[in-house]
């Protein structure tokens, strides 16, 4: 019965060692399917129920999948034959007409890789390959927008795939021991992400949640024509870095506003369409994004997964100061792009 915590996944630098099973990394929101009869409930990762905002699964996942059963996956939106995870937050929206037009507009795909029930048998504690066999033998049948995720036991197939499956937007591998049981919400498999740095402007920063310190830095590239564009965070922070970086930074608040690139942020109606660093949460609206803009003269190196929409496609990690480098210098162009590759090439492929 819901909720069940997904098990989870340890980051490592390559690819585990040992007896596995390699599955590509999906870009999604994390979901685990529960299905009793009619009953068709979507949990997430943390609990938080997904089910109002992609009525178009329900009725593919009744058609489909066994009449009870527990599926863990990963809910992904796809623009073109790419993943667009811009597009998928977008399908978080309070509005249950926002919510209807989005599932025509972008509709949802749901991509398996574990079984956790199955009828009245609980199949936790059945080692991983024997899962993953009955998984296979439920998705027979099975048409978009359901997929079962590609698997390998071949190390030299699985780095060919963490190469070229990023190309359709996907950020890496999952290796899973065979003989593993399901824990939930353990670290138990492992992932392996894309790992690149960048040099970008500090443009600004947040005050952390506890009031004390730096919780992250917004970050700004230029364009061609040399016009900074806000392109994401770099956070998790110490505490004690928190306050240091609060004084490194305090001497470039002063006239911060004055030829700002960033200066109508300031204002709250420019906000609106949530693309400001000021802009409200999709998951939690009462969280404080106000920010404190500093003099764009600061280079920093930060370790960053991937791009996507010209932006960083998560937080990413402060390597060091770069007072060698001048703003000027961080620039779209030093940013590896992948070479695109059609998300049906995923689908497709095998073990």
């Amino acid at each position: 019965m819901p909720p069940v915590k997904p098990m989870l996944a340890k980051a490592v630098t390559e690819l585990p060692p040992g007896d596995l099973l390699f599955e590509p990394k999906w870009d999604g929101f994390r979901c685990v399917v529960f299905r009793d009869g009619d009953e068709v409930e979507l949990g997430s990762r943390n609990e938080r129920p997904l089910t109002r905002y992609f009525p178009e699964l329900i009725e593919p996942l009744r058609a489909m999948l066994p009449t009870r059963c527990v599926v863990d996956s990963e809910i992904v939106v796809a623009t073109g034959d790419s993943l667009d995870f811009d597009a998928l937050q977008q399908r978080i929206h309070p509005a249950e007409s926002r919510i209807n037009m989005l599932a025509e507009r972008t509709p949802a795909q749901l991509i398996a890789f574990d079984l956790l029930a199955e009828g009245d048998e609980d199949l936790t504690s059945t080692p991983f390959a024997a899962r993953r066999s009955r998984l296979e033998a439920i998705s027979g049948g099975w048409e978009p927008p359901l997929h079962l995720t590609p698997a390998t036991d071949d190390r030299a197939l699985a780095a060919d795939w963490f190469v070229r499956f990023e190309g359709a937007g996907l950020d890496g591998l999952i290796a899973k021991p065979p003989d593993g049981v399901y824990v939930p919400d353990k670290r138990v498999q492992f992932k392996w992400k894309h790992r690149r740095t960048a040099d970008a402007v500090v443009a600004g920063y947040r005050i952390h949640k506890d009031g004390k310190g730096v919780g992250s830095l917004l970050l700004g590239l230029n364009d061609d024509d040399g016009r900074l564009h806000h392109v994401g965070v770099a956070a998790s922070f110490t505490a004690k870095r928190r306050g240091e970086l609060l004084d490194e930074l305090a001497p470039y608040t002063e006239h911060a506003l004055d030829g700002h690139p960033w200066r109508e942020w300031a204002d709250a109606a420019a906000h609106s369409e949530g693309r400001m660093p000021g802009g409200l949460s999709r998951w939690n609206n009462q969280k404080d994004l106000s920010w404190q803009p500093v003099r764009p003269e600061l280079v920093v190196e930060v370790n960053y997964e991937s791009v996507l929409n010209g932006r960083f496609r998560a937080t990413t990690r402060f390597v060091r100061w770069r007072p060698d480098k001048a703003p000027s210098q961080c620039r779209y162009d030093q940013l590896d792009q992948p070479e695109p590759l059609p998300l049906s090439a995923v689908f497709g492929a095998g073990g």
